[in-house]
C-alpha cells in the first residue's frame, strides 16, 4: 500500500507494467506467412530440434512459439554481453573503460548494443533454418525468389530484438528492476498457464504431482536462501576530529557484505547460452552440408541435445566456470581494498593494501564455491526432476525459477529502497 500511495513509486510501477504489456503485444505480432498449426507441431514433436526451439523460446520470452517479430527475444543481447564480459579483462582499453564509473559503463553498454545487431542477424537466419528443418516454415533461402522474404523476416526479427532491448533500457531507467531481466521474467510468467494443463492432464499419478510440487517449493526456498546469504567481513574506520584545539581519533565499525551468489542468475544464463551454440550450429548446418561436414553437424545436433547426460554435465561445469569468472571480474572492478585504504578503513588484523585484497579474495573464493555448486545444481535440476516425475514440460524450469525468484527479490529490494528514501517503513521485514 505504501508503494501505491507514493506518486513517484506508483509511476515507476505503472511504467514497468505498461512496458510489459507492450512486450506481450509485440510478442504476438507474427512474421507474415507463418502457419500456426505447423509451428505448434514443431514445438511439440519431442525431437532434438523441438528441444532446441524450446530452449531458445525461453530467451525469447515465449515469442518464438508465435514466430513473432520478437522471436529472438533478448538472446542476441545476452550473447553480446557475454562477449563483452569476456573481452573486458583481455583488452586494456575496455578494462580502463570499465573503471571510469558511470560514463565507462554507458560506453560499454553502447558497444554491447552494437555487437547485438550482427548477432541478431546471424541468429535470426539460423533460427529460420532450424524452423524450416522442423517443418514449421518453408522457403528460407538467401538466393532465388525467396531471398527478399527471407531478408525481410531476418530484418524484422533483428528490429524486434533491438526494440526489446530498448524497452529493457527504458524499464531500467524509468521503471523498477533490471529491464532485460524483467523482459525475460515476463515471458516466463506468461508461459506458466500453458504448462499447467500439460502437467495435470497427463497420466501422472498423485505421488508424481506431489513430488513435482515439493521439488518446486524446495527449489524456490533454496534460491531465496542462497540469494540472501552473505559473508560479512568486519571493517573499522579511523577518523580524526579536532575539539578545543586538541586532536582525537575515533573508531567506527561496519562490515563488507560479500554475497554468496554475487553473480546472481547470470552464470546459468551464460552456461545455457554457450551450450546452445553446438546444437545451434549442428541444426543449422545439417540441411546445408553433405558428407563429412554433415556427419559433424549431425553429431553436434544430437550429442548436445537437452535430453543427454553429457549435456547437463557440461552445463554444470560451465556454470561453475562462469560463476567464478563473473564474480571475480565484478570484484576486480570494485577495487574494494584500494577504496578501503583511501577512506581510512581496515579489516582488523589485516594490513591495508595488497594483504587486504588477498584476504578478501580468499574469503570470496570460499563462499563462491558454495554459490557455484548451488547454481550448478539448479541448472541440472530439470534432468533429475524429469527423471523422478516423468514430466517432460520441465525443460529449463531450474533456470526459469532462478530468473523469476531473482527478479522478484531484486525488484522488491529496489522498491524497498525507493520507499525508505521517502521515509516509508517498506514491506521487507
Amino acid at each position: 500500500m505504501d508503494a501505491m500511495s507514493q506518486q513517484e513509486v506508483r509511476s515507476k510501477l505503472v511504467f514497468t507494467f505498461a512496458m510489459l504489456v507492450v512486450f506481450r503485444f509485440v510478442a504476438h505480432i507474427p512474421i507474415p506467412g507463418v502457419n500456426a498449426s505447423l509451428l505448434k507441431n514443431a514445438f511439440e514433436d519431442n525431437s532434438n530440434a523441438s528441444q532446441l526451439l524450446g530452449t531458445l523460446n525461453l530467451f525469447s520470452g515465449g515469442a518464438l512459439r508465435q514466430l513473432s517479430v520478437a522471436a529472438l527475444g533478448v538472446y542476441p543481447y545476452i550473447t553480446a554481453s557475454i562477449i563483452l564480459q569476456i573481452m573486458i579483462p583481455l583488452i586494456p582499453s575496455l578494462q580502463a573503460l570499465s573503471q571510469e564509473g558511470e560514463a565507462g559503463r554507458n560506453r560499454i553498454q553502447l558497444y554491447t548494443n552494437y555487437v547485438a545487431v550482427p548477432m541478431a542477424i546471424v541468429q535470426g537466419y539460423s533460427q529460420l533454418l532450424i524452423l524450416q528443418r522442423a517443418g514449421a516454415i518453408s522457403g528460407i533461402s538467401l538466393t532465388g525468389p525467396n531471398a527478399l522474404p527471407t531478408l525481410a523476416a531476418v530484418i524484422s526479427m533483428t528490429a524486434g530484438t533491438m526494440f526489446l532491448v530498448w524497452l529493457g533500457e527504458l524499464i531500467t531507467e524509468k521503471g523498477i528492476g533490471n529491464g532485460v531481466s524483467i523482459i525475460i521474467f515476463g515471458g516466463i510468467v506468461a508461459g506458466v498457464p500453458s504448462l499447467l494443463p500439460k502437467v495435470f492432464n497427463s497420466s501422472l499419478g498423485f505421488f508424481a504431482i506431489f513430488l513435482l510440487i515439493a521439488i518446486v517449493v524446495f527449489a524456490i526456498a533454496a534460491i531465496v536462501y542462497f540469494q540472501e546469504a552473505q559473508r560479512r567481513v568486519p571493517v573499522q574506520y579511523s577518523r580524526t576530529t579536532f575539539r578545543g584545539g586538541r586532536q582525537y581519533r575515533q573508531q567506527g565499525a561496519t562490515h563488507i557484505p560479500l554475497r554468496v551468489l554475487s553473480a546472481g542468475m547470470i552464470p546459468v544464463v551464460f552456461a545455457y547460452s554457450i551450450m546452445l551454440f553446438p546444437a545451434f550450429i549442428g541444426e543449422t548446418l545439417v540441411t546445408q552440408t553433405t558428407g563429412f561436414l554433415n556427419s559433424i553437424a549431425s553429431f553436434l545436433a544430437t550429442g548436445f541435445s537437452t535430453k543427454s547426460v553429457p549435456y547437463y554435465i557440461l552445463v554444470f561445469l560451465f556454470v561453475l566456470l562462469f560463476t567464478f569468472f563473473y564474480t571475480f571480474v565484478t570484484f576486480a572492478q570494485q577495487n574494494l581494498a584500494e577504496n578501503l585504504q583511501k577512506q581510512g578503513g581496515f579489516i582488523p588484523g589485516i594490513r591495508p593494501g595488497p594483504p587486504t585484497n588477498q584476504y578478501i579474495t580468499r574469503v570470496l573464493i570460499r563462499i563462491t564455491w558454495a554459490g557455484a555448486f548451488f547454481l550448478g545444481a539448479i541448472a541440472v535440476m530439470p534432468y533429475f526432476a524429469t527423471t523422478l516425475t516423468g514430466v517432460q514440460a520441465l525443460t529449463l524450469s531450474g533456470t526459469g525459477l532462478l530468473i523469476v525468484v531473482g527478479v522478484v527479490l531484486d525488484t522488491m529490494k529496489q522498491l524497498e529502497a525507493q520507499l525508505l528514501m521517502r521515509n516509508y517503513s517498506g514491506f521487507i521485514r
